[in-house]
């Protein structure tokens, strides 16, 4: 399971259906348990998406041996999807994911 943070004010627009709207619009068709969002695309077997309010969880789960365009479609959308519901670039991720790495070693 990964965590990312949420820009400050992105976690209001995933409040209610929000985050479902999203993966919805990224993916395709999408189910829901709860609060939680379940999303079958391409290489993702199964990815559960959640959040707090503060952070957004994602566990996922991948298929092996799937063609590299179906692998490098899957990486495009779980990238986009991340983008709108983090309002964080990928490079605006790792950069804070480093930062709280370092935070924690020290």
């Amino acid at each position: 399971m990964r965590e990312y943070e949420l820009k400050r004010g992105t976690g209001k627009t995933l409040e209610g259906d929000g985050l479902r709207k999203i993966a919805a619009d990224v993916f395709g068709d999408v189910g829901t348990d709860g609060a939680k969002v379940i999303v079958s695309y391409g290489a993702l077997e199964k990815m559960v998406v959640w959040t707090d309010g503060k952070k957004l969880f994602v566990d996922t789960t991948m298929k092996s041996g799937v063609p590299d365009h179906v692998a490098t479609d899957t990486i495009k959308a779980y990238n986009a999807f991340l983008e709108r519901a983090t309002g964080l670039t990928a490079k605006e991720r790792g950069k804070r994911a480093k930062e709280a790495a370092q935070k924690g070693a020290a």
